[in-house]
């Protein structure tokens, strides 16, 4: 599910994410910070360089910039909310 804040006059944007075993998405960046949630599975995040391993209740953010990704690295589905701080989506691609 995806939510653009800015038809409805809020400042952020957010993606709920529900990722299979293996999937997530590839590295990319955004010209504002994103705050991700895990709600529930295992993921492994990687940003600028740095991988970090999170599970349920945990909270990680990214700065403006920053190249980041993750991927579910569990064997239950990945369940995080990913907050944007902008009322749009804007992602560029890094790697195919």
């Amino acid at each position: 599910m995806t939510f653009e804040g800015d038809s409805f006059g809020s400042g952020v944007s957010f993606f709920l994410v529900h990722n299979e075993p293996g999937a997530g998405p590839d590295l990319h960046k955004h010209p504002y910070s994103e705050t991700w949630i895990v709600r529930a599975g295992k993921a492994m995040f990687s940003a600028d360089g740095e991988d970090i391993e999170a599970g349920p209740g945990d909270i990680l953010v990214v700065g403006s910039e920053t190249p980041h990704k993750f991927k579910n690295v569990g064997t239950e589905r990945l369940d995080i909310v990913c907050i944007h701080s902008s009322p749009r989506l804007i992602q560029e691609w890094l790697e195919e």
